[in-house]
């Protein structure tokens, strides 16, 4: 039995694009707004970077000014996912559990502003970790497959013409 590998190639790209398309266009998208997170206050919030580059605010305060914001719903330590600490661009960041951020001056310890952070929620969107880890092992590892496939298959039909061409011009004619 002879493989039509032309038929194969357009079989194994129709049906994988099918496959492909709902993960495929959950990664597209995540991605452009990922692309985006700098330039889109909605998706992370901007850095007010300070010009106090020495911390003098010590761990306890951080967690005291951060409990002072109710809309973080911060008690303890364990309701704080990140704390980021940029002394060289004057930065103290609290984002708790619920996705809320704090940025504190790292002097005196004020607020200089509370804004919800979704970029860490389409990060987990766009590699499959906010369905489930099973689901980003199961479905969205595939799906990267699948499309890696699909590249090679599609690049294989977008070569074929000048293949085709090149080896007509090379045979002597008859």
């Amino acid at each position: 039995m002879k493989i039509r590998w032309n038929r194969l190639n357009r079989t194994v790209h129709y049906w994988g694009s099918i496959i492909c398309a709902i993960p495929l266009l959950i990664v597209i998208v995540s991605g452009v707004l990922l692309l985006l997170k700098k330039e889109s206050t909605w998706i992370q919030p901007a850095t007010i970077k300070t010009q106090f580059k020495t911390p003098l605010v010590g761990f306890d305060k951080i967690l005291a000014v951060a409990q002072t914001v109710s809309k973080a719903n911060i008690k303890q330590w364990e309701d704080i996912k990140r704390l980021d600490v940029r002394p060289s661009k004057g930065v103290i960041k609290i984002q708790a559990n619920n996705g809320w951020e704090i940025q504190i001056d790292p002097e005196k310890a004020g607020i200089l502003q509370v804004a919800y952070r979704r970029s860490d929620t389409i990060e987990a969107l766009h590699d499959g970790s906010f369905f489930h880890n099973n689901i980003k092992l199961m479905v969205f590892l595939p799906t990267a497959l699948v499309l890696l496939i699909l590249w090679l298959t599609g690049m294989y039909l977008f070569l074929l013409p000048y293949m085709k061409k090149k080896r007509a011009y090379a045979e002597p004619s008859k």
